[in-house]
């Protein structure tokens, strides 16, 4: 089971079809009323939530949370969408970051995340850096790095990011500290640079994989 930390976060769950099997909040009236300002779609569901004590909420969840909202929801089982290009993340190690690039590729409709690596995609910690968008698209484990389409790399040393990106695509982005590995780099169909100012060194993981996307998004729109 799955512990969806604040109303943005069951709130993402909910509106991509999640199963929440339970919702809880410390004031239902105010989860109510950030469901009528932020999720109008939702009320009945914030209106229904078990309203607990703050200490019942804190035993319950391990922690208070300044929207008072949480909820408990079953993992999706997403299939991945080969219209959109993937995300591989390789080898992350920030899992602030990490959810962050989920909730990146969620808002512009990537096919999915995957990364190597030894961290969990769904540890608690990447889950409330998605904030619950882990239920917008499918996010795993890479099993293999022999993709159907292109491996497009992204490294400060590539090429210059220019013309379309293919649909059938996986965009590598490789740790905020090592860079990509040798065999994400031995397996590149293409390296390419992101545009950057000279004596400015990188981009956050979060902002290159969105500037890589918003690329995409782009070109396939013109």
């Amino acid at each position: 089971m799955l512990l969806l930390e604040g109303f943005h976060a069951v709130k993402h769950a909910l509106r991509f079809g999640g199963t929440v099997t339970s919702l809880l909040t410390t004031s239902r009236s105010g989860a109510v009323e950030l469901a009528e300002s932020h999720a109008p779609d939702l009320l009945a569901a914030f209106a229904a939530a078990t309203e607990v004590s703050q200490a019942e909420f804190r035993d319950r969840v391990g922690r208070t949370h300044p929207t008072g909202v949480a909820g408990f929801a079953q993992r999706p089982d997403l299939p991945f969408d080969r219209a959109a290009p993937l995300v591989l993340l390789d080898n992350p190690r920030n899992l602030g970051n990490f959810g962050a690039t989920i909730r990146v590729a969620a808002g512009l409709d990537a096919g999915g995340v995957l990364s190597t690596g030894d961290v969990d995609p769904w540890h608690p910690n990447v889950l409330r850096g998605s904030a619950g968008l882990h239920f917008a698209l499918p996010v795993a484990r890479a099993t293999t790095l022999d993709f159907a389409g292109p491996l497009i790399a992204f490294d400060a040393d590539g090429d210059p990011l220019a013309g379309p990106v293919p649909d059938d695509a996986v965009l590598a982005f490789g740790s905020e500290r090592h860079g990509l590995s040798d065999e994400v780099r031995s397996k590149a169909t293409r390296i390419v640079r992101l545009p950057m100012r000279d004596r400015v060194s990188s981009y956050n993981l979060t902002t290159s994989v969105a500037m890589g996307l918003y690329h995409w998004v782009v070109h396939r729109a013109s």
